[in-house]
């Protein structure tokens, strides 16, 4: 079944959310005041919706857009060093047609892999509230159904993605393991067909101090990749 239509429509309807004040406050002071390097974007400002085929076989699931980044551009990851990071590694493996992703219309293409967040809204300071999560929650709930026909594994960026995903598979029809497993970098959890990979956040703060290396990202993805049964290029 092609829910190609599904997930753009709910992607439409996600755009047009204002379920959180706070969130909704900062993301359009964001876009108005905006960054003196993109005085001349008009930016986004609005909910960041995922990216990547609807029959993706393999899902990226981060924190949530930043202010900068996704905010301004429209597109998961698209602007930022993160995503710098992040794209980099996908083309490496051979899950992106390139290497970089600076605006929405720029050619980016992925392979088997969509991108998506927990929360859809960039938070003041990257720090969603516990309520902003819960609240943006059935937006990946009624993804990951769309997508289980063809989803069979997942790569979750840091503790706040994986803390959020559990509950949000959970809801979505999978069984979670009781008690639920910790992140950790390098974790594997098996789900009723579909493995769920831990890897650290491709936040600055892990690239810059070599907590997470270019390379134990792309370990982490061509595991996930073989997981999923995407071929190898």
């Amino acid at each position: 079944m092609d829910d190609s239509g599904a997930l753009a429509r709910l992607d439409r309807r996600l755009t047009g959310c204002r379920a959180c004040p706070r969130l909704v406050e900062w993301r359009e002071e964001v876009a108005r005041t905006k960054r003196a390097a993109f005085a001349d974007w008009t930016y986004w400002g609005r909910p960041v919706p995922g990216f990547g085929p609807a029959d993706a076989r393999l899902l990226i699931i981060g924190l949530a857009p930043a202010a900068h980044g996704g905010n301004r551009t429209g597109r998961m990851f698209t602007g930022d060093r993160s995503g710098d990071v992040l794209y980099q590694a996908l083309y490496d493996v051979g899950l992106a047609n390139r290497p970089t992703a600076v605006s929405a219309d720029d050619g980016l293409e992925l392979y088997g892999v969509r991108i998506t967040a927990p929360v859809h809204c960039a938070p003041p300071a990257n720090k969603p509230t516990p309520g902003e999560r819960d609240t943006c929650r059935s937006w990946l709930v009624q993804e990951l159904h769309l997508l289980r026909p063809t989803v069979r594994a997942a790569v979750v960026l840091g503790a706040f993605g994986w803390q959020a995903a559990l509950p949000a598979f959970a809801e979505a029809g999978w069984t979670v393991p009781r008690p639920r497993p910790a992140f950790a970098h390098g974790a594997r959890v098996a789900l009723d067909g579909l493995d769920l990979f831990g890897c650290f956040h491709v936040s600055q703060r892990n690239t810059f101090t070599g907590r997470l290396t270019p390379e134990m990202l792309r370990e982490v993805l061509r595991t996930a990749r073989k997981a999923a049964g995407l071929p190898v290029s």
